[in-house]
């Protein structure tokens, strides 16, 4: 069995989701970001591991499920909190972010399966902005993350050559959207018919339009 890991900052506004500033209020961003990080910890309860770890920058609210351990994340920079949130587990590990409310437990099934680990050493989720949404490993080890530059276009690359330099059978994932900007938070809610953050993103739109005067201050 394998264990989850999900990353995430607590969504307070003006420290979350800041990009989609404007159209959105800071609040409003805030509460998209809380939406999408329950639909993913949602996916992640329903998802087969032994382990289920939220890597967390804040404080736990009350849109963390049960069944769910909770670390803070370590300082220093993204790729140091990823290679330490890896550090600290044994045996096979599939982390995710919090960007990707469009995840399901289907989604992530190949890097969670009986035989997902037989003929894999790595499992890679490719984002369309050049990043990732998942890195999976067989057998943790934070030097294959940390110097990989984050957020940046060629992110997804520079670590997807750090696990083929390491010799490392690498299974693919479904390639998503991360919710970075307005337009990806508009393409990802089209996406997806059920969930909190596309049913907050309707209200939230409709209620602007409604207005007639910029974005609702809801």
């Amino acid at each position: 069995m394998t264990t989850l890991l999900v990353i995430a900052k607590e969504p307070v506004p003006g420290r979350v989701k800041t990009r989609l500033t404007p159209p959105f209020t800071p609040d409003e961003a805030a509460r998209l970001a809380e939406a999408a990080l329950a639909d993913t910890l949602e996916a992640v309860a329903a998802a087969p591991a032994e382990r289920r770890v939220l890597v967390l920058d804040g404080r736990p609210g009350p849109w963390l499920p049960p069944g769910f351990e909770v670390v803070p994340q370590c300082a220093g920079g993204l790729d140091e909190r990823l290679a330490a949130a890896f550090a600290a587990c044994a045996g096979p590990t599939l982390l995710i972010g919090m960007d990707t409310p469009q995840v399901t437990p289907d989604l992530l099934a190949p890097a969670l399966g009986p035989n997902a680990w037989q003929e894999h050493g790595a499992w890679f989720g490719p984002a369309i902005d050049g990043g990732f949404w998942a890195l999976g490993l067989a057998a943790p080890d934070p030097a294959l993350l940390r110097g990989v530059p984050m957020s940046a276009p060629e992110t997804g690359a520079v670590q997807l050559a750090r696990l083929d330099a390491a010799g490392l059978r690498v299974g693919r994932l479904p390639l998503l959207r991360d919710v970075d900007t307005a337009e990806d938070a508009r393409l990802v809610a089209d996406e997806v018919s059920g969930g909190r953050f596309a049913a907050l993103h309707a209200r939230l739109t409709a209620a602007t339009a409604g207005s007639g005067n910029g974005p609702v201050r809801a």
